[in-house]
């Protein structure tokens, strides 16, 4: 049986100028996104559009804000564990393709880093991100 997740998120800006701002588990030059783990919106809507196919809780609810074990987690940490999460349910990622809405910063010289951190995360899946 194949079953397909669509996953979205998004962040503000942050106010804390020495916020990184992290996509795909890429540091990039910019203002960072306020959140409570590191504000990964790619990371976070690639999670949720697995665990929603899998039949599990969504990110928020796997990972709250409440609890202080994930503030400043790396997102793409969270995204392995909901990766094992998936397995454990007995399914398997093929495909993820990303689209990422933002005027800035200039994402396409991130984009072969991000796109291989997130295959990594989900162990070799096909993975497209598009700005």
């Amino acid at each position: 049986m194949i079953r397909v997740g669509m996953g979205y998120d998004v962040h503000p800006f942050s106010d804390d100028d020495a916020r990184p701002l992290v996509l795909g588990g890429v540091t990039i030059e910019g203002r960072g996104l306020a959140g409570h783990s590191d504000a990964d919106a790619v990371c976070h809507a690639v999670a949720d559009a697995l665990l929603g196919p899998a039949g599990l809780p969504d990110l928020g609810a796997l990972f709250p804000a409440s609890d202080d074990t994930y503030r400043d987690a790396p997102s793409l940490e969270l995204l392995r564990d909901v990766v094992a999460r998936v397995a454990a349910a007995g399914w398997s990622v093929v495909n993820v393709d990303v689209v990422v809405n933002a005027e800035e910063p200039r994402l396409a010289p991130h984009l072969a880093a991000m796109t291989d951190a997130v295959r990594g995360a989900l162990g070799g899946a096909h993975v497209s991100i598009t700005p």
